[in-house]
């Protein structure tokens, strides 16, 4: 498999980019109306759907023997030796109202790690990438997280989770303990696309709990090979299957750990 991983990747791209077109313009005539609630503020379109069958079916194509891990529940995964996991919208909240970003976010993994990630981008028709053991790129051009080393200068995304009883005392706190000490916070949205934004040197940190393994598996492996860090809140690396996880440019990490671990009491079970 390993030998074959980057003209899959090439494969990947294409039908990344085919769901993203396929978003674009279901957006120039989107209707609201037709969107459904999974959950309280947790929502999901007829683009979401479409996006998911596209993508499983052109996968399904590429590489027969995997199973499917997907948001939406298109693709089955029955304990194939590999995976494709797949987020056919990534930032459905911003793409029904019309803000940026919003994503398509493909993985395959083995049994135990990330093989390779797709993300696209689509409001900036930008394309990342990377295969185990290779570099991470954008739109060809190889890419690598910032060398910032000082929270005071440390640009961070935050993940405000649907379970939000869960998650608010939590965030809270960490607010209050980045707040007028890091360089910005901000809040986006779409997972996938913040954490190439980390490798792209463009953030420095992102943290969220109550996240799933679509939300991360693409933009893990991209991070990684981008010179990049993932662990979840108690500091276990590579949290693929877990629902907690901060992602940084490896050099703010360990500051920003130990807040973590501090407030990690307040999350509630969710998990």
């Amino acid at each position: 498999m390993e030998t074959d991983l980057y003209k899959l990747a090439e494969a990947v791209k294409t039908v990344a980019m085919e769901a993203g077109s396929l978003l674009r313009r279901e957006r120039q005539t989107f209707d609201r109306g037709c969107v459904e609630q999974k959950a309280a503020h947790d929502y999901v379109s007829y683009v979401d759907k479409a996006s998911e069958r596209l993508i499983v079916t052109r996968l399904h194509d590429l590489l027969p023997e995997a199973g499917f891990v997907t948001e939406e529940g298109t693709g089955v995964f029955g304990g194939e030796e590999y995976c494709w996991v797949v987020d056919p919208l990534d930032g459905t909240s911003n793409y029904i109202h019309d803000n940026a970003p919003y994503c398509v976010s493909i993985a395959l993994r083995d049994r135990t790690e990330v093989l390779l990630g797709v993300v696209y981008e689509c409001c900036r028709d930008e394309l990342f990438w990377a295969c185990k053991g290779g570099k991470a790129f954008l739109n060809g051009k190889e890419i690598h997280v910032s060398d910032v080393s000082v929270l005071d200068q440390a640009f961070i995304e935050l993940g405000f989770p649907y379970k939000a009883g869960d998650y608010r005392e939590f965030a809270l706190q960490l607010i209050r303990s980045l707040y007028g000490h890091v360089g910005g916070l901000r809040l986006m949205g779409a997972a996938a696309a913040e954490l190439c934004y980390i490798a792209a040197g463009r953030f420095e940190a992102r943290i969220e709990a109550f996240i799933g393994p679509w939300d991360i598996a693409a933009g893990h492996i991209i991070l990684k090979q981008a010179g990049g860090r993932m662990t979840d809140f108690s500091g276990n690396p590579d949290p693929l299957d877990a629902r907690e996880v901060f992602a940084s440019n490896g050099r703010v990490h360990e500051e920003i750990l130990q807040l973590l671990k501090t407030h990690k009491g307040l999350l509630g079970q969710g998990l």
